[in-house]
């Protein structure tokens, strides 16, 4: 049995063959960066939607001939919280508008004064915020009326994909679940808010079951993150899954109905099970803005250094806030500059700022005992994981999967094809430091401060 696993993230689009077993397929596969995506604020925030069904259509077409035996199906891995409009013909009226584009966020301050944002929460999982979609066709509606008024259906991305290539535009759960508009619990499109924001009956019809691309059997996207807590084994409540690839989340994956927790998102691998954590704007994006505005040359060995030695307080929001305090318009800080400060310290005081944004959601997780970090910039830098086990207190074990969105994606797949994958194969694991501890701990509380000092 194969099955090729496409991962469309938001910097790239790679497809790799899997066997029945969950492995990678050596030599099948394909990788592409992309190179139009178009920003505002230095955010990356639109991507033209047929340049990128041409991209994922080559990705997967180019690992389909790379297989030496038939492939069973394809299983899709996309980023969460896409949106874009068309028009009854299916032709889009939008660019794809990312998690990262902020411009809705006095849309999202509006909603949250007129609504009962904290029954919203509990019903969507999802914060009134604007990487979400309430705000955002909230400021589509007043950006562009005629826009707004004219579109026959809003969907994600990955809904796109398969309206192009398979003909019709049907959502997963996971996906609608990372729109702000799914009743979580019950599976099914908010009444409220699909009435406040005119879009009802403009909303992809919801399905799980797999669709027919050219005669090949596809199944419907799951959120990258669900994906990546799958393939890197974190599956049960007290298994957490820590990423940062472009940006970072912790999370966890677990059957049964959960309860949205404040300053949490709620979403849904599918009917069954439930993703629940915290997500941060900033993650390998802000190493790649510290290696170009710093031009770091030599950063190895940075977890040796002495814990806040460097006098900085560094406030990881460049990318706006979003777990646990939701503040799209937050800003990134750094405190305690002097002159002989050097690039390498302020690199130090960024990996230890982002580690200490992952201690406030770990602290709202707290059934949470076992930690896998997983993600690019994470097996690319084994410093920042020694980082976050000090800062956590607690073991974090590298995962030793390298693309656990699309072997996430593939295990879904086997499993419903009757397979059953290996275990997620682990790496090394990272013990806290304990003479760290008590640096840690306060500069955490420095951090706060100065969050409370700039909100």
């Amino acid at each position: 049995m194969r099955v090729i696993a496409l991962d469309v993230g938001t910097s790239s689009a790679r497809a790799l063959l899997h066997d029945e077993r969950g492995r990678p397929v050596e030599g099948a596969g394909a990788h592409v960066r992309y190179t139009r995506t178009r920003g505002h604020s230095g955010r990356l925030a639109e991507y033209d939607p047929d340049e990128l069904v041409e991209v994922v259509r080559g990705v997967v077409e180019e690992t389909r001939r790379e297989a030496v035996d038939p492939v069973d199906a394809v299983a899709v891995s996309c980023f969460w919280h896409s949106l874009l409009a068309v028009d009854a013909e299916g032709r889009p009226l939008t660019p794809v508008l990312g998690w990262r584009d902020t411009r809705a966020a006095p849309e999202a301050d509006e909603l949250r004064a007129r609504l009962d944002a904290d029954a919203l929460h509990a019903r969507t999982g999802c914060p009134l915020h604007a990487s979400y979609w309430p705000a955002k066709l909230a400021w589509l509606r007043r950006r562009d009326p005629q826009t707004f008024r004219g579109a026959a259906r809003f969907l994600s991305f990955p809904d796109y994909l398969a309206l192009r290539l398979g003909g019709e535009a049907h959502t997963s759960v996971s996906m609608a679940s990372g729109t702000g508009l799914l009743d979580v619990a019950r599976c099914r499109w908010d009444e409220e808010l699909t009435a406040e924001l005119d879009v009802d009956g403009r909303l992809p019809e919801l399905s799980d079951e797999p669709f027919e691309v050219a005669g090949e059997r596809w199944f419907p996207a799951l959120g990258d993150g669900a994906c990546s807590n799958v393939g890197a084994g974190c599956v049960t409540a007290d298994r957490a899954a820590l990423m940062v690839g472009t940006s970072g989340a912790f999370r966890v994956v677990a059957a049964g109905e959960r309860v949205p927790r404040p300053g949490l998102f709620l979403y849904r691998l599918d009917a069954e099970r439930t993703v629940e954590g915290g997500s941060l704007s900033d993650g390998g994006n802000l190493w790649d803005w510290l290696e170009r505005t710093l031009r770091l040359e030599d950063t190895a060995g940075l977890a040796d250094e002495e814990p806040g030695g460097h006098g900085l307080t560094f406030l990881a929001l460049l990318g706006g806030e979003r777990s646990p305090g939701w503040n799209a318009e937050a800003r990134g800080a750094i405190a305690g500059l002097r002159f002989e400060t050097t690039p390498r310290q302020i690199a130090h005081a960024a990996l230890e700022g982002v580690a200490l944004r992952f201690a406030e959601i770990a602290a709202l997780l707290p059934e949470v005992r076992e930690v896998v970090a997983t993600g690019g910039a994470l097996t690319a830098n084994e410093d920042w994981v020694r980082i976050l086990a000090d800062v956590l207190g607690r073991p974090v074990t590298l995962s030793a999967v390298e693309e656990a969105s699309a072997r996430g994606a593939a295990v879904v797949a086997l499993r419903r094809l009757g397979a059953r994958a290996e275990p997620a194969p682990l790496a090394g694991t990272f013990e806290p430091r304990p003479e760290r501890a008590e640096a840690y701990a306060e500069a955490r509380e420095r951090q706060r401060r100065l969050y409370d000092a700039l909100a």
